[in-house]
C-alpha cells in the first residue's frame, strides 16, 4: 500500500458484506450525482462521470440506479442535488498523517461523525493545514498487475501522455499524473489495449512514514471506522508499507 492509497482500493480490507456493500453503493451514486451535476449528463463530454460510471459498474451498481443518479445529478428530474466537498485532517496511530474527503448534505453531522470515529478509535483531529500541506492533489490511475502486461509496457503507454511516474504496488501499478493529464493517460493506456481498475484524482503525500505492521494494523482499523461513515468518500494517509509488513498483513487476511 503506497502513502496515497486510500482504504477502498488496499487489498487489506474486510470482505464487504451486505450492509458494507449498501454503503459502497450509496457513495458511488453520490460520486456520479456529482460528477453529471458538474460536467452534464454526455459521457462523451464528462470524463469524470465516465471514471465514476466505470467505478459503479465494476462494483455491480445496477444500471438503472446508475441512470438515475446521471439525470438526478444533472437536474434532469426536478431533484435537486447539493453536496459541499469538506476535508478534515487528523493524525493516527504512530503520528500517521490522515486527510478525509468528506462528501455531505449536512456539514455539522459529518464534522461530528468523524470527530466521534476518530477519538473511538485511537486517533486525533488536527489543525486546518498542519496536515494537508503534505498531500498534493494527483491524477492516479491503478492496474491490476498481470502477466501480459509489464511496467515497461505501461511506462512506454503514458510517458508522452503526461505521465509523472509508474509505481509497483506489488499487486499492481499505479500511474501517477498531475490532474489535467488524467485523462490523457487514461485515453493513452485504452488506446495501448491496457486495462485499468480506477482513474480518478486522488491526494498524494510528498513524504511517507514507514509503519510496522502492529501500528498498520491499528491505523487501518481506524480508516475502517472511517469507510463506514456515510459521508466519508475517500480517506488518505501518508503510510509506507514495507514487503514484510505487507506480507504480516496478508496473513492476518487468510
Amino acid at each position: 500500500m503506497s502513502g496515497h492509497s486510500k482504504w477502498a482500493t488496499t487489498k487489506h480490507k474486510k470482505a464487504i458484506i451486505d450492509s458494507r456493500r449498501a454503503k459502497s453503493f450509496a457513495k458511488l451514486i453520490k460520486n456520479i450525482e456529482v460528477a453529471a451535476k458538474i460536467g452534464g449528463a454526455d459521457l462523451n463530454g464528462n470524463p469524470t462521470l465516465v471514471d465514476a460510471v466505470q467505478k459503479a459498474k465494476k462494483t455491480s451498481v445496477p444500471n438503472d440506479n446508475i441512470d438515475r443518479a446521471i439525470k438526478r445529478g444533472a437536474g434532469l428530474t426536478g431533484d435537486a442535488v447539493d453536496y459541499q466537498t469538506i476535508m478534515y485532517e487528523g493524525y493516527g496511530p504512530g503520528g500517521l498523517a490522515l486527510l478525509i474527503e468528506c462528501l455531505t448534505d449536512n456539514r455539522n453531522r459529518a464534522a461530528a461523525e468523524v470527530r466521534t470515529a476518530m477519538s473511538r478509535n485511537g486517533g486525533t483531529m488536527a489543525d486546518p493545514g498542519s496536515v494537508a500541506y503534505n498531500f498534493a492533489r494527483k491524477g492516479v490511475i491503478s492496474i491490476t498487475k498481470t502477466d501480459a502486461v509489464t511496467e515497461d509496457d505501461i511506462l512506454l503507454a503514458v510517458l508522452d501522455a503526461g505521465a509523472e511516474e509508474v509505481i509497483d504496488q506489488g499487486g499492481g501499478f499505479e500511474v501517477v499524473t498531475d490532474p489535467s493529464q488524467l485523462t490523457a493517460a487514461r485515453a493513452a493506456l485504452t488506446e495501448a489495449g491496457i486495462e485499468y481498475d480506477e482513474a480518478e484524482a486522488e491526494f498524494v503525500a510528498s513524504v511517507q512514514i514507514e509503519a510496522d505492521a502492529e501500528t498498520a494494523r491499528k491505523l487501518f482499523r481506524l480508516v475502517d471506522a472511517m469507510d463506514e461513515l456515510d459521508d466519508v468518500q475517500n480517506v488518505y494517509t501518508n503510510v509506507s508499507l514495507t514487503p514484510e509488513v505487507r506480507a504480516a498483513l496478508d496473513d492476518d487476511e487468510e
